[in-house]
Parts: C-alpha cells; structure tokens; sequence
C-alpha cells in the first residue's frame, strides 16, 4: 500500500519561507514521477513543481525561481521548498505520485492528505 504524508505547513508573512516535506512508503521514488499541486477554495487543483524518476525537475511560471523540488532518495521524501512567498501562494498543498510527469492531476495514482499553507500580506 502506498502512502503519502505530508507536513510542513503554516502560516508565514509575504516574503517568508516554508518547506513542505512528503514522506513515502509502499514503494521507492525512483520508480514515479513526484509532483507538489495546490488547491485554493473555490479553485481547480493546480500543478506546481514535479520530479521525474531521473531527477529532472519542471515547475509552473508561477513559482518558478521561488520554489524548489527536490527529493531525497535514502529517507524517500520529496520536499518543496518555498521561497519569497506571496499570499497568492495560500493554498492546500499536496503531494502525489504517477507513471507520468505531467500537471494534469488525473495522471497521478496516489495522493497525501495535504498541508495548508497561508500566506498573510
């Protein structure tokens, strides 16, 4: 059974910083692509950063230069670390993971919880 859990999550001013951190088990991040999404009230799920299985990274025009994905291959996390955050970037976050390196959250198998990330201006 594969599980996806996330934390990190908060409260912080415009111009702060998080990291979001997902641990996994059930199964090794080298066999997925691992991406974080959003999801703000009243908005669709929206694609944020991924990593494919050879570590190559993609990220949305929105947090590009602000956020970084990364994983840690020993421990099986994937984290996001989330810089000069803006209160746009208040939202639900979520770790995934699928076959394919995409946005399109229906791509995706499994899925955390979410953690809540709230940005004040």
């Amino acid at each position: 059974q594969v599980q996806l859990v996330e934390s990190g999550g908060g409260s912080v001013q415009a111009g702060g910083s998080l990291r979001l951190s997902c641990a996994a088990s059930g199964y090794t991040y080298s066999t997925y692509c691992m991406g974080w999404f959003r999801q703000a009230p009243g908005k669709e799920r929206e694609g944020v950063a991924a990593v494919d299985s050879d570590d190559s990274t993609s990220y949305a025009d929105s947090v590009k230069g602000r956020f970084t994905i990364s994983k840690d291959h020993a421990k099986n996390t994937l984290y996001l670390q989330m810089n000069s955050l803006k209160p746009e970037d208040t939202a639900m976050y979520y770790c995934a993971a699928g076959p394919l390196c995409d946005y399109d959250p229906d791509l995706y198998n499994y899925w955390g919880q979410g953690t809540q990330v709230t940005v004040s201006s």
